[in-house]
């Protein structure tokens, strides 16, 4: 059984393509969406999703979240005797995912389609894979995330020519891209984006406000850390995309005082980042030479694009009203199963073809001469940013052989002229022939393929001496010992069972509207919650069902409605 898998930011999603539709896969407490959050519990184990949300607000040294943004960095993190890095969280996610899909499925899940933003780097791009497989699931296609909006909006049935720009505003980064369909080819023919942009920093700037609100003396940085701060700044973003100003009732040194925030300040305030959004789409217009009014629609992904500023945002910029006619937060989803059904060709779908473009310039450093100067440490492109793929690029250099045996192409990746300042990918050895001096012609080749595979290639002409190598990993990447070592880690790592989610969901819950309440209020949720632990003392599934639906009801009239 094959899946498509939206792993998101801030929440993720599992999808799958039956009867000729698209249908979401609900997680064990009966939504479509799973935050994307690894907390660890009173007990040593390991809570994912909704449950973890909800024990990271009171418990946030003992969680972690947006691990998407430093996917592919050596980056760590320690909860109670487990250090993991971003592929292992994610793959904690993606299991619960798989779990889900098999009790809904009634089957097993062995095999997805995961999207990824079209803006990820190729050490991104591994680093999901490499979550994939340590979640069991073997990944042989990655999807762009505008590719799957595109499939999901149905961009493959509609006229030939027809032209699409998919902003996609996501919790934790964001992407631009133009796709075009012609004669059953759906083609990328330009993408940019920002991989550190998205709905979370656009809470951050109402986090920066709530910290204004304090007393002169008091730590403003706590703010930032503390997650019952960063719940009530999200609930404001939410409700400002909904209405035209919002009150707030902070807590601070166990005083209650109220602020009141309009929607034209926060937009004020939110105009750096609207000026970040504007650059990628300028550049993705630029590379694939458009103007703005040639596009067939402008379509909206991502439920950061809620938001009325963005709405607005795109509307001055194109001239027209974005479409935005399925559910932001589900579309990349949608678009995943399309493809994961694409694959096993069901007969529901007609047969097309994805390409896809390369999101950063790959190249070497080299030495240039301008004017009689010599430029040291510069890059230099041999496969240009947005250049489709697979493709294969030959460039050819120049070496001043001084008695040196050999010479070392330092391979990278971006958009910096200077070369160090680009992402390296690797390095090949080159030998020269054995020379006096003068310059010996060097002939190198790229050639990437549509599984993010880069072959380098490089040769003497005038000698049989050549190097050829395949970029696979880099210092930062996992290597086959780092991902054995994972899988037996994440073997024995203590997960609560599936069956019990929704149970400590609404502990955790529960817990949470305690810490935020005072007098009578708190004194009712608190007997609440030990008659609800009551209950589950019992082991009685019926009586546990009938409490836990009682619980849910009775908490629900106290909460402000923060959820999925």
């Amino acid at each position: 059984m094959i899946v498509g898998i939206d792993l998101g930011t801030t929440n993720s999603l599992i999808s799958i393509f039956r009867d000729g539709a698209t249908v979401l896969i609900p997680n064990a407490l009966g939504h479509f969406m799973t935050p994307s959050v690894v907390c660890l519990d009173a007990d040593g184990s390991l809570l994912v999703g909704l449950a973890a949300r909800e024990r990271m607000l009171s418990h946030p040294e003992a969680a972690v979240a947006s691990f998407k943004r430093w996917i592919g960095s050596d980056k760590t993190v320690r909860l109670g005797e487990h250090t993991l890095r971003a592929e292992e969280l994610s793959a904690l996610v993606l299991k619960s995912l798989k779990a889900d899909a098999e009790a809904f499925l009634g089957e097993a899940v062995t095999e997805a389609v995961i999207t990824v933003p079209a803006y990820f780097n190729e050490i991104q791009r591994r680093a999901t894979k490499i979550a994939g497989d340590l979640a069991g699931l073997k990944v042989e296609r990655l999807l762009s995330e505008p590719t799957a909006a595109g499939l999901a909006y149905g961009l493959q049935e509609r006229l030939d020519d027809t032209t699409f720009l998919v902003f996609d505003l996501g919790g934790g980064t964001f992407d631009v891209s133009i796709l075009e369909y012609f004669s059953g080819v759906v083609q990328v023919q330009a993408s940019a984006g920002d991989a550190a942009l998205g709905g979370e920093d656009f809470v951050t700037v109402l986090l920066n406000w709530i910290a204004e609100q304090l007393p002169a003396n008091a730590d403003h940085s706590i703010v930032h850390h503390n997650k019952i701060y960063w719940r009530l700044a999200e609930q404001a973003k939410r409700d400002l995309s909904e209405q035209e100003s919002v009150t707030l009732t902070i807590t601070h040194d166990n005083s209650l005082f109220t602020a009141t925030l309009t929607r034209a300040e926060y937009e004020r305030r939110c105009e750096p980042l609207l000026q970040r959004l504007r650059k990628p789409i300028e550049r993705a217009l630029s590379d694939a030479r458009l103007d703005p009014g040639t596009l067939s629609e402008v379509v909206l992904v991502g439920g950061s694009s809620r938001m009325p500023m963005i709405r607005q945002l795109v509307a001055r910029l194109f001239g027209r009203l974005p479409l935005r006619t399925i559910n932001p937060d589900e579309t990349i989803a949608h678009g995943a199963a399309i493809q994961a059904a694409l694959k096993t060709r069901d007969s529901a779908l007609e047969e097309i073809v994805l390409t896809d473009v390369m999101p950063y310039s790959l190249g070497i450093i080299a030495n240039e001469e301008i004017d009689g100067r010599l430029f040291r440490n510069r890059f230099s492109p041999i496969i240009e940013r947005n250049s489709p793929v697979p493709i294969s690029r030959l460039r050819t250099y120049s070496a001043t052989n001084h008695g040196q045996g050999q010479v070392i192409l330092d391979i990278r990746q971006g958009e910096s002229p200077v070369g160090y300042e680009n992402t390296q990918l690797g390095t090949l050895n080159l030998t020269l022939p054995p020379r006096s001096g003068g310059l010996v012609p060097i002939e190198i080749r790229f050639s990437y393929d549509v599984n993010g595979l880069l072959e380098v290639e490089a040769q003497v002409p005038s000698t049989r001496l050549a190097a050829r190598a395949v970029i696979q990993r880099t210092d930062q990447d996992m290597t086959e010992e780092d991902i054995s070592l994972s899988l037996e880690k994440l073997k024995t790592l203590k997960i609560h069972p599936r069956e019990r989610q929704e149970n400590v969901y609404l502990i955790e819950r529960a817990k949470r509207l305690y810490a935020g309440s005072l007098g009578d209020e708190r004194e009712h949720i608190a007997k609440a919650l030990m008659q609800f632990e009551l209950s589950l003392d019992t082991q009685d599934d019926r009586l546990i069902r009938q409490w836990r639906r009682e619980f849910q009801a009775f908490l629900d009239k106290f909460d402000r409605g923060f959820v999925l």
